[in-house]
This record gives C-alpha cells, structure tokens and sequence, in this order.
C-alpha cells in the first residue's frame, strides 16, 4: 500500500556569510583531511518537537531566526561556505571561499509524516529519513562541504538535516558548527540583534600546527586513486553493500554500563587467574568502549553464519590532545584517524565475547596513550582492504558520533532537540553513538540492520542486560 506521506520542497537558496568582505581563504588540506575526502558524508538530523507549529510562525520567526544566525555563523567559518576544488594542475584538492562564489545550500521542505514516528526510538525504514537530508553537490573537480535542509512538520515541529563532507569535517568539527549555529540563533532570538559566538566556539582553521614532513597527504591521495580509479572529487556511495535496511535506537543506562563493565572485569579475572603480568584495573574501560564492546557482540551474533568467518571491528580517535604541539579543541577540519581490529566471529559469540572485544579496544587506547598514533603512509591502504573485504560480505562494526559531544544542547531558541539521528550509518554499517538526552550519563545507539538481523538484534540487547553478574 501506498504511503500517504508527502515531501514538498518549497525552496533552495544559498545563504552566504553575513560580511561584505571581498576577502578570499583557502586552508589547505592536511593529511588527515586527504584520508577521509572520499568516504561517504556525514548526515545528521535533528527534530525540533514544537506542538501546534503553524506554517505563520514557522515562515514568519524560525526560518528567518535559522537563516540570519546561518549567516552570521559563516562569518566565523568562512571555509564552510566554499568549495572543495581540484584544479588540474594541483597535486591534491584545496579548501576555496570567494565571496563571489560562496554560500551554504538550503533547502525549505514540509512534511505530512508522523514527526513522533519519525523521531521515535522504534523499527522503521531507513528510507523514511532520506526526503529529510539534503545531498551534497560534488563533481569530479569540485564539491560542496556542506548542505542544509529545513523541514516543517505542521503542528508538530521541525527538522534540522544537515550533510557534511568529510574532507572538512569530522564528528567534532561538524557538531561544534551546529552549536554555534544554535548559539548564534538562540542569543540573537532572545538578547541580542548581533551577539558574538562564546570563546569555546570561536573556531580554528589553522592547518600549520599539522605536521606532515613525510609527505603522508599525497600518499593518501594515491591511495585513493588505486582505489576508485578516477582523479575524482566524488564520495563513495556506500561502505557496506545496498541492503533493505531498518534502523531503531537503543538505550544503555548508567546502571547498565555498570553491570557491563562488572562483567567484563569478572570474565578477565577468570581468563587471567594465572597471568600476573596484566590486572583488569589496568584496562580502559570507559563508557564509550563499553557500549561499543556490547554492542559489537549482539550484532556479530545477530548476523550469526559460520563460527570461523572474519569480523573487523574499529573506532575512530580524536588526535587533538595526542599530536605534538597539540591541536587546538576548537579545530575545525579533519583530526581523527581510524583503528582496526580483525577477529573471527567465534571471538565474538563465545562466552566471554564482550571482554575480548573490551580488551583488544582497551589496548588500542592504551597504545594511543603511549604515543601510538595512526598516520603512517600504509594506513589508508590498510584501511581499504579493509573497505573492499566488507563490500564482499565480511561484516565491519565502527562507529559514527561519540558519548562526548552532547549534540543534544543544540537548542536554537525554542528547546533542544528531541531527537539526533546519524542517518548516514545505513550507508556505512556504523554504529551511531550518543549522550543521552536526559544527561543521566546513559548512551543512545542507533543502529541499522536487515530487517531479520534486527529481530535477533533487539532480543539479544535486552536479554544481555537481564543477567546480574
């Protein structure tokens, strides 16, 4: 049957930074930003509830709220409201803002779905949150880095989709842009006509304090076209092959971490009883590794197939406060570098499944505590093996966000929001991780799955849970 669900798009229009400046700015691309510039985007969404949401207060305050505060968030990140660029006789892509070629894509929609199913945490398709996310323009030498879509749900409130590329963005930079998008909003809504972004969020584009004497950047631009065969600025489509996905989102409380952490300790101590040489309060076990350790297991045994088949499991680190001079918190641009694991699915689904995989993720930060940073020239080769050995069917487990970003104080002025989604992970096959909303130190995942893996899936989280060790 049909649905009677409707999108109708009312405009696109570019929104330029608010400045009459005829300046130019071009930061360059640093190593970290060549490894990720051909990885699918990023997509965020995020629902506003506002009960009894006219059209009139909608087009007449929040649309002109949201498109003012853009503007003057540009101002501050003049290199969003350009354009990714490949001039034929450069050796890699470049950054590039002219104001007589820049400005960020809005897209103005209205939606006739159920907001409430839309930003619920229950089973639906994945495709019923696509119509909310806009796409990003890229060809082969030249891309957008952001886009936006602004979508009405009459008398039910709005949405906020955003897509990002990853050659400027990783999950800090995105999510510390959309802050100050919300702060500049909600300041200039309530207080003042032109207020200033906080120190926190005043971003830093500075691309020197990135070291790269080896010359790492254009071995990832190789890399890359190995792997693509083309000298071409578009993104992949997807990493994990196209499947008829469902997505929902699940929730680990404070008190559940807990009871994950005991159990993982109590395993340790059990397959350690004769190795002095490692005692479990050595091990890293933070509520992010946790849920990832957790979470990896059910969806290995949810997808279930031989004992002996491969498994990648990964996570992406934050490299600000691990490089030398250190990076700045507010950095906007790439500083994250991925970490693999490979492992039999066996490792996974045996009794103490979640502490091998908490081990192995433990010693990964350990190392990165000692200096053990990623960013040699064979990364990025190793990652795409990686890449092509899940496309031909070996299940990956990453993740997407973090426990650390509270992308829930992002309230533009009528209340935060009361749903995040990670709609890009059906596309990737990440985990997509969150503080939860009501800061109670609990963990929102999205996942999206087949349908009958999401079954097993769902069954698995809850009965793992119910055991009191």
């Amino acid at each position: 049957m049909a649905s009677s669900n409707t999108m109708k798009i009312q405009e696109v229009f570019k929104v330029t930074p608010f400045s009459d400046s005829t300046a130019e700015f071009s930061p360059p691309l640093t190593l970290y930003d060549t490894f990720w510039f051909n990885f699918p985007p990023v997509e965020r969404l995020y629902f506003y509830q506002i009960t009894g949401l006219t059209h009139h207060f909608f087009n007449s305050v929040i649309l002109p709220n949201l498109k003012c505060s853009l503007s003057r968030t540009l101002l501050h990140y003049l290199p969003l409201a350009g354009n990714l660029i490949w001039p034929p006789d450069a050796p890699k892509p470049c950054i590039y803002y002219s104001p007589t070629d820049g400005g960020v894509s809005v897209t103005v929609a209205e939606s006739t779905a159920d907001f409430n199913s839309l930003s619920g945490n229950g089973v639906r398709a994945v495709a019923e949150l696509h119509p909310l996310i806009p796409q990003l323009l890229t060809s082969d030498d030249k891309a957008a880095l952001i886009a936006i879509q602004i979508t009405l749900f009459p008398n039910q409130g709005f949405s906020i989709g955003i897509t990002t590329h990853h050659a400027m963005f990783d999950g800090k930079s995105s999510t510390t842009f959309i802050k100050s998008w919300a702060y500049l909003c909600k300041q200039g809504k309530d207080h003042e006509e032109n207020p200033s972004l906080s120190p926190e969020l005043i971003p830093s584009f500075d691309r020197t304090i990135i070291k790269d004497p080896a010359g790492i950047d254009l071995e990832y631009i190789n890399n890359w076209f190995g792997y693509t065969n083309s000298r071409s600025l578009k993104v992949l489509p997807n990493i994990i092959p196209n499947s008829d996905c469902v997505r929902a989102t699940f929730e680990l409380t404070r008190e559940d971490i807990q009871k994950i952490r005991n159990r993982v300790l109590f395993m340790l101590n059990k397959d350690d009883e004769k190795e002095e040489d490692r005692a479990p309060e050595q091990l890293h076990l933070s509520t992010f590794l946790l849920t990832l350790a957790y979470v990896f297991v059910c969806m290995v045994k949810a997808r279930r197939g031989e004992d002996n088949r491969s498994v990648i499991f990964a996570f992406t680190a934050d490299y600000r406060t691990r490089l030398s001079p250190l990076v700045p918190l507010n950095y906007v641009g790439n500083c994250v570098m991925p970490h693999l694991c490979t492992a039999t699915a066996r490792d996974l689904t045996e009794e103490n499944g979640i502490a091998f995989v908490a081990n192995k993720l433990s010693a990964v930060v350990k190392g990165l505590e000692r200096g053990e940073l990623e960013g040699r020239k064979d990364t990025l080769s190793r990652v795409l093996i990686a890449l092509k050995a899940m496309l031909e069917g070996v299940q990956g487990l990453s993740v997407a966000g973090s426990t650390h970003f509270d992308v829930y104080g992002s309230d533009f002025g009528w209340g935060r929001p009361n749903k995040v989604e990670i709609v890009s992970i059906d596309r990737s096959g990440a985990v997509a991780l969150a503080k939860s909303r009501d800061r109670s130190g609990g963990v929102e995942i999205g996942v999206a799955l087949e349908k009958q893996e999401m079954e097993v899936f769902r069954s698995l989280f809850a009965d793992g849970l119910k055991d009191n060790m």
